[in-house]
């Protein structure tokens, strides 16, 4: 019996539907892939004359990583970092503190560490908060606060600087306002030395291009949470909304360069992350 026009439609749109299901179920493991992903960007400084390596760490939420953090610490361990740098939420307001603690004893002493606060530390109250900068400073990691340090590695001068997120005032209505804290850290970039700005927020980098940093490191973005490779960056982000313009990766604007990690978090988000897998961020300054 020959069919209608009707039934031949109604099969091909089955035939489709049935490739496009397989299609999703095969792409599925790709698509969730949630292991550690080392991501290393090069950067050419003419203030640098001998390689320096950065780690950055962010958005770590106080994940789970393997056994006492193993998977993280060895993969940081393998790129024999100089510096190791943690842009913010590396704590979490609703996870315990464990995973964090146990990160930090294990990187403690090997590498000269900084900080800056995430929202998430902010969102913790003031009690919370507190019990996380102790824990900072037990395992003797530098918090950055509008200000900077200066550090020599491989025979080169440094000034790294950083700011707390804005959220900040949520516990200390009378800490200095985020852009009183910007322009305070920019005083380290007055020296002519290779000056790195520390912040949570990549979307503010319009604010960060009219100061004199030479790179800022930012998380905070998750990596838009979902990505189409080569179609889409990232779906959504905090702060930004949907599409975010800064959701992961390299930016330039007026000299000076941005990178923005996809961060670390894992467990902790409501919805899991598709074709953005949780990353370390290498960045070699040369």
């Amino acid at each position: 019996m020959q069919l209608s026009f009707r039934q031949k439609r109604w099969s091909k749109t089955k035939m489709i539907l049935l490739v496009c299901a397989i299609v999703c179920l095969l792409l599925l493991p790709i698509a969730t892939d949630s292991r550690l992903l080392i991501r290393t960007y090069t950067l050419d400084a003419p203030e640098i004359t001998a390689p320096v390596r950065i780690a950055l760490v962010t958005d770590l939420h106080s994940c789970y990583y393997g056994d006492n953090q193993f998977q993280l610490i060895e993969a940081i361990d393998e790129q024999s970092p100089d510096l190791l740098l943690l842009g913010g939420d590396i704590f979490d307001d609703e996870i315990p503190d464990a995973n964090t603690e146990t990160f930090l004893a294990g990187i403690a002493g090997k590498y000269p560490c900084y900080y800056v606060t995430g929202n998430h530390e902010c969102w913790s109250g003031a009690d919370g908060f507190a019990a996380k900068m102790a824990i900072l400073q037990k395992y003797g990691v530098l918090v950055l606060s509008g200000t900077y340090d200066t550090v020599t590695v491989n025979g080169q001068i440094l000034r790294i600087s950083g700011v707390d997120d804005p959220e900040i005032r949520c516990i200390d209505s009378g800490s200095p306002s985020f852009d009183d804290q910007l322009t305070a850290a920019n005083e380290a970039a007055e020296s002519g030395n290779f000056t790195i700005l520390l912040s949570h927020r990549p979307e503010r980098f319009d604010a960060y291009a009219a100061f004199d940093f030479d790179l800022v490191l930012c998380g905070h973005a998750h990596g838009g949470q979902w990505r189409i490779p080569y179609l889409l960056n990232g779906l959504i982000a905090p702060n930004q909304g949907l599409f975010p313009k800064y959701a992961g990766g390299l930016y330039e604007q007026d000299g000076t360069t941005m990178i923005v990690s996809r961060g670390l978090a894992r467990e902790s988000t409501w919805v899991p992350r598709i074709f953005n897998r949780p990353e370390l961020v290498i960045v070699e300054i040369q």
